[in-house]
C-alpha cells in the first residue's frame, strides 16, 4: 500500500518541485560546478542502488558517513540545503523508480559494517530504505550504528499508514536536524 503513496507523492513532488529543483540545480551549478551528487548506497536487500542528491560539499570531499566527513568541505549553499533537507529532493527520483520509499531507513554506504551488520540482524535491508523515519525525526544519525538499527527495526514493526504519513509530516515540518557533521 505504501509504495502506491511513494509513487504518486514522489511523482507530484518532482512536478510540483520543478519551481524550486531547477533553482537549486543552478545555484549548485554555480556553487560546485556539480550541482547533483550521486553515490553508492546500501539498498533493500543490501542490493546497491545510486542515490541522487543535491550536492553539499566540494566536489573531491571523501566518500564517507557524514559524521565523518570534513566540515570545511561543506560549502555556504551546502549547509542551507542541509538545515532545509532540500538537498534530499532529488531522492524523489530514487523513490519513483522504486530504490526507496519515502518513509524507510535511511541508506547508508557500504563501508559503514557495524551499521549494516546491526541492521541486517534485525531484518531492516527486508524493506526499501527511506528518504526520512522515526530515526530522522529523532536526530538518531549513523553515528551511533546500534541505537540507529534498533530505531529502524522498531518504526518496520509498527509502520502503518498513520505512521508513514506522520513521519512525511513531520519532516516537511522541521524535526530531526539531519546528519551532523563534526568540525574538525
Amino acid at each position: 500500500m505504501t509504495r502506491l503513496f511513494d509513487v504518486v507523492l514522489s511523482l507530484a513532488g518532482l512536478i510540483l518541485g520543478v519551481p524550486v529543483l531547477v533553482p537549486l540545480w543552478l545555484l549548485g551549478l554555480f556553487d560546485t560546478g556539480s550541482p547533483l551528487f550521486r553515490q553508492e548506497r546500501v539498498g533493500r536487500h543490501q542490493t546497491p542502488f545510486i542515490l541522487v542528491k543535491f550536492r553539499t560539499m566540494r566536489p573531491g570531499t571523501a566518500s564517507v558517513a557524514s559524521h565523518l566527513a570534513d566540515a570545511s568541505a561543506v560549502t555556504r549553499l551546502g549547509r542551507i540545503l542541509r538545515r532545509t533537507k532540500l538537498d534530499e529532493l532529488p531522492q524523489l527520483w530514487n523513490v519513483l523508480k522504486g530504490e526507496m520509499s519515502l518513509v524507510g531507513p535511511r541508506p547508508c554506504l557500504f563501508n559503514q559494517t557495524e551499521l549494516i551488520t546491526e541492521r541486517a540482524s534485525r531484518g531492516v535491508f527486508d524493506a526499501r530504505p527511506g528518504i526520512t523515519g522515526l530515526a530522522q525525526i529523532k536526530g538518531i544519525d549513523m553515528s551511533t550504528p546500534r541505537l540507529l538499527a534498533e530505531t529502524d527495526a522498531l518504526m518496520l514493526r509498527e509502520m502503518n499508514l498513520t505512521s508513514y504519513f506522520t513521519y512525511i509530516l513531520r519532516t516537511i515540518g522541521g524535526s530531526g536536524s539531519g546528519d551532523r557533521i563534526m568540525p574538525r
